[in-house]
């Protein structure tokens, strides 16, 4: 009977081996399909802002030979240094004139060369016929003032410096350069030119690209008239 018992005990602790060994030899983790992980899915970062600027200078026109010139008020200073406005159709009106837009007053090309151009051929543009000769630009009129004075152009020049502060008239003519981009702080200005007009249309136009100085000086003006 004790051999019995024995014999039992025994069996019952060999079996949970057996058991163990059986399932052991069953599972084999190389008979189970392989499935690849997923790749993270990891969002790329955004830049708030670049490092370099791409900004390019916008430039347009919407003015061409053959139109109408605009109505929009200018202002000036007059020789008492009194503050005064005038408009296109007074200035162009049953007359030949001449329009030229700078970029900026005090800036090198216009303060060198653009404006004083038409200054010294103030008197061959009228000998020529033209009854009026004025420069434009975006800037207020107590600028414009200040740059006449330090370029020495007197009041008796023949070319009037006037101010188109607010840009409504470059803007009507769609003449903008947005220079925004630039590290001086110009903003948006007027694309320099040169215009002639009869009786307040345009007859010729010399638009340049962006603030370059090739085709809208005095001596360009001349050659056509």
């Amino acid at each position: 009977m004790a051999a019995t018992s024995l014999s039992v005990s025994r069996l019952l602790l060999l079996q949970p081996t057996t058991t163990t060994k059986s399932l052991s030899s069953r599972l084999s983790f190389s008979s189970l399909p392989l499935i690849p992980p997923k790749p993270l899915a990891i969002k790329p970062k955004h830049r708030l802002y670049s490092s370099t600027s791409t900004t390019t200078p916008k430039i347009s026109a919407v003015i061409s030979v053959g139109d109408k010139l605009p109505e929009a008020t200018l202002s000036y200073f007059d020789p008492a240094g009194e503050l005064q406005t005038t408009t296109i159709s007074s200035l162009t009106a049953g007359k030949k004139s001449i329009l030229f837009a700078v970029p900026g007053a005090f800036t090198p090309t216009c303060s060198q060369k653009h404006l004083p151009g038409f200054v010294e051929k103030a008197g061959e543009l009228k000998a020529k016929g033209v009854d009026t000769i004025a420069c434009i630009s975006v800037n207020d009129a107590f600028v414009m003032k200040a740059w006449k004075e330090n370029l020495g152009i007197g009041d008796d020049s023949g070319v009037l410096l006037l101010s188109d502060g607010n840009g409504d008239f470059t803007r009507a003519i769609g003449c903008e350069l947005d220079l925004s981009d630039k590290p001086v702080g110009l903003g948006v200005r007027s694309r320099r030119y040169s215009l002639l007009a009869e009786d307040g249309v345009v007859k010729l136009l010399n638009l340049e690209e962006g603030g370059a100085f090739t085709s809208s000086g005095a001596e360009d003006i001349l050659k056509a008239l």
